[in-house]
């Protein structure tokens, strides 16, 4: 009888939810969360002084970046305030400098195991980031809700708080050292892309036609034009749907990965 729960024993930690909490997961997430929360601090302080010439206050601005995880979306909503915009002006601006992330949320949805609760989908739903996506999509296998909110649990005060003491404090720094502290972002985006790209030589060239055709947008007629969120939706399709069609990954591979 022993020697046959001892048999049983992997194939139940096997086939545990993947959606269960872990410990480990949850601790793997807040240490990935601590760079990007060092980031999110640095960059939301030229956020804070953008919001101060709005007229908000510090508790204000740190309830907006609380809510609304997004610089350009932020940027553009703090604009028309000052504008004195209608309310559903803002709205309108916020969901278009936004809509990338319904492409990044459609594609974490398909990494949920199928038995997650909707409830877990929402609050990973709250905080899709460039960088939280970026190294949620990363990790093998089914996603476990509980690594994301591990990052979250850093990033998203960071954000909001820095947002208030930019309020508070980002005028008494000179405008150049709050333009360095916005390099971090940058920072940021390259130790999520440079380790996919090294495994992966398709993903690499991915990445450099990206970033080529991403400039040459920003200067072509007509394209030009479009907001830098509706470029980004645009050259995400294009490309995604390329590599899908000109590299399909096997569901074996994903399988090996998991």
């Amino acid at each position: 009888m022993e020697s046959k729960q001892r048999l049983l024993e992997p194939q139940l930690v096997q086939t545990g939810r993947a959606d269960q909490f872990s410990r480990k997961v949850f601790c793997d997430g807040m240490r990935d969360g601590v760079p990007i929360a060092l980031g999110y601090f640095a960059v939301s302080f030229s956020l804070g002084i953008a919001a101060r010439k709005a007229g908000f206050t510090p508790f204000q601005g740190f309830l907006v970046s609380l809510l609304n995880n997004a610089s350009a979306g932020e940027y553009a909503a703090f604009a028309l305030i000052m504008a004195n915009a209608t309310y559903f002006e803002v709205a309108v601006i916020t969901l278009i400098a936004n809509a990338r992330y319904l492409l990044m949320s459609c594609a974490l949805a398909q990494r949920f195991a199928p038995e997650t609760p909707f409830w877990h989908r929402l609050l990973i739903g709250y905080d899709v980031t460039d960088e939280l996506f970026g190294i949620t999509i990363a990790r093998p296998g089914s996603l476990n809700p509980y690594y994301t909110y591990g990052a979250i649990l850093l990033a998203a005060p960071a954000w909001a708080s820095g947002t208030a003491l930019g309020i508070i404090a980002g005028n008494l720094l000179p405008l150049r050292v709050v333009s360095a502290l916005s390099v971090a972002l940058y920072g940021m985006f390259l130790a999520i892309i440079i380790p996919p790209a090294r495994k992966d030589r398709v993903v690499a060239v991915l990445v450099i036609i990206s970033f080529a055709l991403s400039f040459l947008c920003s200067y072509l007629p007509g394209i030009s034009a479009l907001s830098e969120g509706t470029r980004t939706i645009l050259l995400t399709v294009a490309i995604s749907g390329a590599a899908a069609v000109l590299f399909p990954v096997r569901q074996e591979e994903n399988e090996d990965d998991a």
